[in-house]
């Protein structure tokens, strides 16, 4: 383990490797472009997981554009254009990944593709109707994670069976940050819900101070619940089960379940997924 280390990003690999090592001793700098860390994610439990790795001891360094890292023996210097001069041991580059598209032969079979990957139709046919594309090559919106690359490759097995000749039809993804804690997110923002309060309602359930989440008192949670049907539409979760919780919740908001719904089941007791469950209570931020 370097002593120091400096990661020039703040995505998501960024900050999932920055909760380990500065639990293991490393000092660490985290040099970002924009003002902010986790760009996609909700950034009032950014901001508080921000705050938790600073405390530990991470120093942030947010408006500063990186322009030489030059190698000085054992060590590096990492430079920005504002002056900033950090010395580590160590250079972590974490500021995105491109479609990696070149030396394929692509040009020379005519698939089309651009800077963002290739691009597909609603069948995930590339310009050659009998190439498809599954992964994060694709140029899309969907989140780029390994769990809709399993379900991409699985449509296009389907497809070319005969098994299925519908469009591809993306269900709820849920995308979790494996920070230390952890930031879980699925279907509408809180920011998209709060921008539209006459279609929704955003809550806010502080599930660490009620229930056994190994001593999490700052875990928490917002959910966004759509008026006119009371089902929920979205939902982020903050601290160190989020990602077994989100998982639950995709099933609640891809198949439109509401509290009505959920209080037809009986689930098991005393789990914390139990509690959360019982809370999904558009006319009270409790249930």
């Amino acid at each position: 383990m370097p002593e120091s280390i400096v990661f020039i990003g703040a995505g998501l690999i960024s900050l999932e490797f920055a909760s380990m090592v500065i639990k293991a001793g490393a000092k660490v700098d985290v040099v970002e472009f924009t003002d902010r860390a986790l760009a996609q994610y909700d950034q009032k439990y950014v901001k508080k997981l921000v705050a938790k790795l600073e405390a530990e001891g991470v120093d942030f360094h947010f408006n500063e554009a990186v322009n030489a890292v030059q190698k000085d023996g054992d060590s590096y210097t990492v430079t920005a254009k504002s002056g900033l001069e950090l010395k580590t041991d160590y250079v972590f580059g974490v500021t995105g990944r491109q479609a990696n598209t070149q030396g394929l032969g692509l040009d020379e079979v005519g698939i089309d593709y651009t800077k963002g990957g290739i691009t597909v139709d609603d069948h995930l046919r590339t310009s050659l109707k009998n190439v498809y594309v599954s992964g994060d090559v694709i140029d899309k919106q969907i989140p780029k994670l390994t769990p809709t690359a399993t379900f991409e490759s699985n449509y296009i097995a389907a497809q070319i069976l005969g098994q299925d000749d519908q469009p591809i039809n993306y269900p709820a993804v849920p995308f979790v940050a494996y920070t230390l804690p952890r930031i879980a997110q699925i279907g509408l923002t809180p920011e998209e819900g709060n921008a539209d309060p006459d279609k929704y309602d955003v809550k806010v359930l502080p599930y660490g101070k009620g229930f056994d989440t190994r001593h999490e008192d700052t875990a928490e949670m917002t959910i966004i619940f759509e008026k006119a049907t009371q089902k929920v539409v979205g939902a982020v979760i903050y601290g160190g089960q989020a990602a077994s919780l989100i998982n639950i919740l995709t099933f609640v908001v891809d198949k439109g379940l509401t509290n009505d719904d959920l209080e037809q089941m009986i689930f098991g007791f005393p789990d914390v997924s139990y509690s959360i469950l019982g809370m999904l209570n558009p006319n009270g931020a409790m249930g």
